[in-house]
């Protein structure tokens, strides 16, 4: 049984609707999945399938000491890390980067990042606004954005999943889908959610009495609403049950069917990398290899949110234990998208909320510092092979071509192949709203 919580809402004719359908079908806000998908057809929504996947570095990750290392600085400012050159001349970063370090030309490193709020939240990462500036419902993130646009590419697969585990600090875990509503919320692959994906022991036979229960219950539904009883099953209906009926979701979450040696290549789960990891902040190399095999099944975005930066303390002793695993997951994610043909239509981003301050304080840690921040990105047909913006010798400020989080939103959606200028989605307030703060990408990327 597929079960999607929901709450009884009123609509101004005064019918109470579920929220949810609890009988192996889907709904929201009283629309059934063969609903949607009938909706989405008379709109002419594209389905071509551009992806992202988005790794959020929760905590805010210490630019100085990962792609922006400032050698000549001051010990106090510098650290303890030393630059290595990477396969782009001229080009440093951290010495514990060293894959990423030997194929940076498949990446662009944006050091130059302005405008984050001083948040330990995923908000800002994943909706590309500001907390205090919402509209009534809130921002969705861009998950909920690609689904309310394009809908699944397959029925049985999501258009978002969030692969990130659940984390103590709450506002570090995803936002969900704001004023787009609970049908747009991503889907979260973890203990019953999955269990609810798989027919056990359900027959042939008996699937197809819940197709005639779901059309029977759709005639009543229909009836309650003045819409008019049909009982028959049609090709929208049959698309809903095929979420049931297959197991595409269940099987791109199933690594075994991965050769040995692409597992290995991602490296492994180290679930106790950092002292407080029992509070949800892990480093799973895994969810690295499940994003890609999400997005070649039909995932529209894949969120991931990776262990934890927030050193305010033991920067260093962190930093050894968690830079290397990042590194090693992202090489191989981005590597793994080429040899597959994925790099032009995959876009992959890497950020967190804020970067860290120059200063290195009494306990070897770095405080909060939200003046500049930065971002790799990869994929998506993006001229890769660059550094974009640049900061003054102590890594305070962007000194050089500041970037936004509203033009790195513009550029992903750009990357889409969605035009930003022109699309909009309306509000609970019935206002249409632009997709980005921003409506121009970054021309050196594209």
């Amino acid at each position: 049984m597929l079960t999607i919580p929901g709450t009884v809402w009123r609509q101004c004719d005064r019918v109470n609707r579920r929220a949810a359908l609890m009988i192996g079908g889907l709904a929201a806000g009283g629309l059934s999945l063969p609903d949607l998908l009938r909706a989405e057809e008379r709109a002419g929504i594209a389905r071509s399938h551009k992806a992202i996947i988005m790794i959020y570095l929760t905590g805010g990750p210490p630019h100085q000491d990962m792609v922006d290392l400032k050698p000549t600085a001051p010990r106090e400012i510098r650290g303890e890390f030393e630059p290595i050159e990477t396969r782009v001349p001229g080009v440093q970063i951290s010495e514990l980067m060293p894959r990423v370090a030997g194929m940076l030309d498949r990446f662009a490193i944006v050091r130059s990042l302005v405008g984050a709020e001083d948040r330990h939240s995923s908000f800002q990462c994943v909706t590309g606004r500001r907390f205090a500036q919402q509209p009534l419902g809130g921002w969705p993130e861009i998950g909920s954005v690609l689904s309310r646009l394009a809908g699944p590419v397959d029925p049985a697969v999501p258009p978002a999943v969030d692969l990130s585990m659940k984390m103590a600090h709450l506002p570090y875990n995803l936002p969900g889908p704001g004023w787009l509503g609970m049908a747009h919320t991503p889907f979260k692959p973890s203990g019953e959610a999955m269990d609810d994906m798989v027919l056990r022991g359900v027959s042939v036979d008996r699937l197809n009495d819940r197709g005639v229960l779901l059309a029977q219950l759709d005639a009543a539904r229909r009836q309650i609403d003045g819409w008019g009883a049909n009982t028959r099953l049609d090709r929208f209906t049959e698309q809903a049950l095929g979420i049931l009926s297959s197991s595409r979701l269940v099987e791109a979450l199933d690594l075994s069917r991965e050769p040995a040696a692409t597992r290995e290549r991602y490296g492994q789960d180290d679930p106790q990398c950092l002292p407080y990891s029992n509070l949800g902040y892990q480093a799973h190399m895994s969810k690295f290899l499940a994003a890609r095999r999400l997005v070649e099944a039909g995932a529209r975005c894949v969120t991931i949110a990776f262990a934890d930066f927030d050193w305010h303390g033991a920067n260093f002793t962190n930093g050894r234990k968690v830079i290397p695993l990042l590194d090693q997951g992202l090489a191989a994610l981005v590597a793994d998208l080429h040899e597959r043909g994925l790099d032009q239509d995959v876009s992959v981003v890497v950020w967190g909320e804020f970067g860290r301050t120059p200063q290195i304080n009494a306990g070897a840690g770095r405080d909060h510092w939200p003046r500049v921040n930065f971002a790799l990105l990869a994929g998506g047909g993006m001229r890769t092979g660059q550094v974009i913006g640049a900061t003054n010798r102590l890594a305070e400020e962007a000194v050089a071509r500041p970037v936004t989080y509203g033009e790195i939103f513009a550029t992903l959606y750009q990357r889409l192949g969605i035009d930003v200028t022109a699309t909009t989605l309306p509000d609970l307030n019935g206002r249409p709203q632009y997709l980005a703060e921003t409506l121009q990408p970054i021309r050196e990327l594209i």
